[in-house]
Formats: structure tokens, C-alpha cells, sequence
């Protein structure tokens, strides 16, 4: 079961699809991170954002926990402008663990 509130209708496949990569991943912790992530700005990403999201979405879970909730260094390779917007989204907006 998925946590999106938003509906995929609108959206093209890829879209579709890293949505919902970004709501089932293996850790219920980033499927709230990246779940909340994507239903607010899946439909604004560019192609350059698209593919860096998938990258993330391929990154183990526990190393992109670690990097977001600060318990380890993010790699120079992984701290992008996308990544540094997705730890700000949940910075600002809500709780990681709301």
C-alpha cells in the first residue's frame, strides 16, 4: 500500500513509474521521504531532475537515510542541487517522521 495522496492520471509513464519506485522502496522511513518528495514536485521536475531522482531512488536506503537525517556525510557525488532540495523539503515543510 502506498502513502500518495496524489493521483498519477496526469502524469507520463516515467513519471508513474518513479513515482511509485518512490513510494515503495524498502524502508518505510524513505518511503515517507521520497513519497512526499515526489507527490509535491513530480509534476515540476525536468529531465536532468528525473534522471538524478532515479539515481537517488537506486542509492541504498540506509546511505540516503543516513545523508538526510545528517547521521553520515552525503558523498560529494550525491549531494546535488535535487538531493539538497529534497532534504530541504522536509526540513522546512514537515517532519521527516510526521
Amino acid at each position: 500500500m502506498s502513502g500518495t495522496t496524489r493521483t498519477s492520471a496526469d502524469l507520463d509513464v516515467r513519471r508513474k513509474q518513479i513515482l511509485y519506485r518512490a513510494w515503495h522502496r524498502g524502508m518505510r522511513e524513505m518511503d515517507l521521504i521520497m513519497g512526499r518528495f515526489a507527490d509535491a514536485e513530480i509534476g515540476s521536475l525536468t529531465e536532468a531532475d528525473l534522471a538524478e531522482f532515479e539515481r537517488l531512488i537506486d542509492a541504498v536506503d540506509r546511505d540516503l537515510f543516513a545523508w538526510i537525517t545528517g547521521e553520515a556525510e552525503t558523498p560529494n557525488d550525491y549531494d546535488t542541487p535535487l538531493f539538497r532540495r529534497m532534504k530541504a523539503f522536509h526540513t522546512h515543510t514537515s517532519p521527516i517522521h510526521a
